[in-house]
């Protein structure tokens, strides 16, 4: 394999199958906290919300941390790529409106695990949801603002 960016390596071979389930992670450029701000989360939020709205994929958690998200998603519609490229690119259009910035919010590519039927989604959404747990934002999940799950 030629010598390629680390993103690009992450493109090779990436074949998203509709139906189903994957487990979706992508950085801010830098790690920067942008997310710390509960009100520029939202906007991304709002952009799993709209991918869903638009049949792309169906949402079974996520959680928006300061600096990246994870994303259980159920492709319906069009690639993996597709889905992330249109879900960081409004976001980043967003936040940029919101602040008055013309910023470059997101890492290029993205990471995706596709998970098999027989996995326990409900295991796997518990730890998508308890990100902010494990990395000690807070004590108690409910006082984390920014995850959902289908579950719960």
């Amino acid at each position: 394999m030629p010598d390629l960016p680390a993103s690009h390596r992450l493109r090779t071979g990436r074949y998203g199958e509709h139906n189903r389930i994957y487990l979706l992670t992508t950085n801010t450029l830098g790690r920067e906290p942008v997310f710390e701000s509960f009100v520029l989360g939202r906007l991304v939020v709002e952009q799993f919300r709209h991918a869903q709205d638009q049949g792309m994929a169906n949402s079974l958690a996520w959680v928006v941390m300061p600096d990246h998200f994870h994303w259980l998603v159920e492709l319906q519609r069009g690639s993996l790529g597709d889905l992330m490229q249109k879900t960081k690119s409004l976001s980043t259009k967003a936040v940029n409106q919101v602040t008055g910035r013309k910023i470059t919010l997101w890492q290029k590519g993205f990471h995706d695990r596709a998970l098999r039927r027989e996995e326990d989604l409900v295991k796997m959404a518990r730890y998508v949801v308890a990100n902010p747990l494990r990395a000690g934002l807070v004590e108690k999940l409910g006082d984390y603002p920014l995850w959902d799950a289908i579950w719960v």
